[in-house]
C-alpha cells in the first residue's frame, strides 16, 4: 500500500486486515472532532473542555496532521493527531498529541498500526524524537506504549496556560 501524506510518500505493509491508515482531509474534520470528543469523555474531561471546532481546524489545518484508521466498509476506527516541534536538546521532533481507537475496534492492532505509521512519518521527516503524554491512571495505554518500547518518564510535569491565561498573564 502506498500512503500519501502532507510531505511524504512511503510504502507500508498493513498490520490489520481491512484497515487502511490514511491522512485526514478537511472533509474528515467533523469525524476527527467527534473522535476528539470521544477521547475527552474517555479521559473523564468535562464536556466543555473541548474548545476546538471544525471551523478552527480548517483555519489551523497547516499546523497539525491527522491519520485516520478506516475499515474496509469506510468506518473510521481511530486516529492519530500530531505536529512537528523543535526540542532544544535534540532538534526536529514529532509530537503525537492524541492517538485514539474507538472502543469497539480495540484489540485489533489498530493502535499499533497508527503508532507504526507515526514512526514512519517521523523517519521520513528526519525527526530525532517522537514524544507524547499519557495519563497516569490510563494503565492500558501505558502497557501498550511500554510493549512497543516507549520510555515513560514520571519526572516532568506539564505546564499549561489556557487562552484565558495567555490573555491575562502579566504584561
Amino acid at each position: 500500500m502506498i500512503i500519501y501524506g502532507p510531505q511524504f510518500v512511503f510504502r507500508m505493509k498493513p498490520m490489520t486486515r481491512n484497515i487502511k491508515i490514511r491522512a485526514a482531509t478537511e472533509d474528515d474534520f467533523p469525524i476527527v472532532l467527534s473522535l476528539i470528543k470521544e477521547l475527552a469523555a474517555l479521559e473523564k474531561a468535562p464536556r466543555e473542555a473541548v474548545k476546538n471546532s471544525v471551523e478552527q481546524m480548517k483555519k489551523e489545518k497547516g499546523i497539525f496532521h491527522c491519520l485516520l484508521a478506516e475499515t474496509g466498509d469506510g468506518a473510521i476506527a481511530g486516529m492519530a493527531v500530531y505536529f512537528f516541534a523543535y526540542f532544544t536538546w535534540v532538534g526536529k521532533s514529532l509530537y503525537l498529541d492524541d492517538i485514539f481507537v474507538k472502543e469497539k475496534f480495540r484489540k485489533r492492532n489498530i493502535g499499533t498500526s497508527l503508532l507504526l505509521r507515526i514512526f514512519e512519518v517521523a523517519r521520513a521527516e528526519g525527526c530525532k524524537r517522537v514524544r507524547w503524554q499519557v495519563l497516569k491512571w490510563n494503565r492500558p495505554a501505558i502497557e501498550f506504549y511500554r510493549k512497543h518500547g516507549a520510555e515513560i518518564n514520571d519526572e516532568w510535569l506539564n505546564c499549561t496556560f489556557s487562552s484565558e491565561g495567555i490573555e491575562n498573564c502579566m504584561p
